[in-house]
């Protein structure tokens, strides 16, 4: 068990939270000074993830680092149902092909995180698979239909007359029992998962056991600063990224961003977290040298120290050697032979024509990474995988990415 007491824990705990239930029952547990039960469920819906969705994994590493046992929960029989957790329609369901091929990934992103040493990996259809029908009809009998449709999105479809499968009700029932056979302490969710979570609180009550406190992170924003972080909208960053490239998309965020990330994504202190923030205020930090150690924790995290070190090798040689700004957007383009330079620049936006882009080169007012170029008919092949930065003028930047 942890060395700290248990007020300083639960400081820990709720550091970067988005709400927990509840500080009493929470310090009633950790006085009882052994190892709590602490659970997240995670539904093998897609193959990978990125790294918005490594925010909760990341608190659950801080209960680990206290002491406390930690039970991934893949959720591999509710995952069949599909949870309807903010959807205005019915999700489709996954077939066991699917759910199999998309489970098989998931131990070994979580644990770029956690310690595999101290998580236990655990199945759903393990107990729920094995219920009777007169045991399932028992659990079913733990909530009313007045009770779901106090949920948000329940309430919206049925006030619409939008279709509520019977089947989707059984979602919240069955992660709740999860947490009955688990004898969960803690449940941990992101914020759409909170209605969820507090069902696991009831059924725990319903079997007679101690209620789970329950935390929910908050969704993060992405490289955009705007929106969540999110594979449709090209605002991430994969835990399967390259190094260079998480180096790159991590440059380019605020340092509004910056600190958030940090908040997180990180193992920083709440005191750790304001010294670094009074620092850069004061002048005693650059923002961009906070920016790089941020950039190299998560390379480290999900890669090793020595990407880590050669990607920020690699970002100085090119953008702080070179006068090169952080922020460059990428431009992407496909595989192609002998393409021109000055068409090339017109289709990243660089030049509004041809001629104007010749003007620029012969005028020596572009560069390819820093080295200036003065043909204006250079032609160039561009290979898979390669990427290059183009400077026009003083201030128009475009990092071409050879797909």
């Amino acid at each position: 068990m942890s060395f700290l007491d248990p007020r300083e824990q639960l400081e820990r705990i709720k550091f970067g939270v988005a709400e927990f239930i509840n500080d009493e029952e929470m310090l009633k547990k950790l006085k009882k000074g052994k190892p709590l039960n602490i659970k997240l469920g995670a539904d093998p819906t897609r193959p990978d993830i990125h790294i918005g969705h490594t925010v909760v994994i990341n608190k659950l590493k801080t209960f680990q680092d206290l002491g406390h046992k930690v039970q991934f929960l893949i959720g591999d029989f509710t995952a069949m149902i599909g949870d309807p957790s903010g959807k205005n329609t019915t999700r489709p369901m996954l077939s066991r092909e699917q759910i199999e091929e998309n489970g098989k990934t998931y131990a070994k992103q979580i644990f770029k995180i956690l310690d595999p040493e101290k998580t236990e990996i655990v199945y759903n259809s393990s107990w729920i698979g094995k219920m009777t029908p007169q045991e399932f009809i028992t659990m079913s009998a733990q909530y009313t239909v007045a009770r779901m449709l106090e949920r948000e999105d329940f309430t919206k479809r049925y006030k619409s007359g939008t279709p509520i499968g019977i089947h989707e009700f059984l979602y919240p029932l069955t992660q709740g029992y999860d947490s009955v056979a688990l004898k969960s302490d803690v449940e941990l969710g992101g914020t759409d998962q909170k209605f969820n979570l507090l069902v696991g609180r009831d059924m725990q009550g319903s079997y007679g056991q101690e209620a789970q406190c329950i935390l929910t992170m908050p969704i993060l924003e992405g490289i955009d600063g705007v929106n969540k972080m999110s594979k449709s909208l090209d605002n991430y960053i994969s835990v399967i990224d390259t190094p260079k490239d998480m180096f790159g998309k991590t440059m380019r965020i605020s340092d509004d961003l910056m600190y958030r990330w940090y908040e997180l994504l990180t193992d920083i202190k709440a005191s750790e977290l304001a010294t670094l923030k009074a620092d850069v205020a004061s002048g005693n930090k650059h923002p961009r040298t906070v920016k790089v150690d941020l950039a190299k924790f998560l390379i480290k995290r999900f890669h090793s120290q020595e990407a880590a070190m050669a990607a920020e090798e690699e970002f100085n040689r090119i953008f702080v050697d070179k006068g090169l700004p952080d922020e460059v957007p990428d431009f992407e383009v496909s595989s192609e032979a002998q393409v021109g330079l000055a068409p090339l620049m017109v289709k990243a936006g660089m030049a509004a024509s041809n001629s104007e882009a010749s003007r620029l080169i012969q005028g020596g007012g572009v560069q390819i990474d820093g080295e200036k170029v003065s043909d204006p008919r250079l032609k160039m092949d561009l290979t898979s995988g390669q990427s290059f930065v183009v400077k026009a003028g003083k201030k128009k930047f475009v990092k071409i990415v050879v797909k």
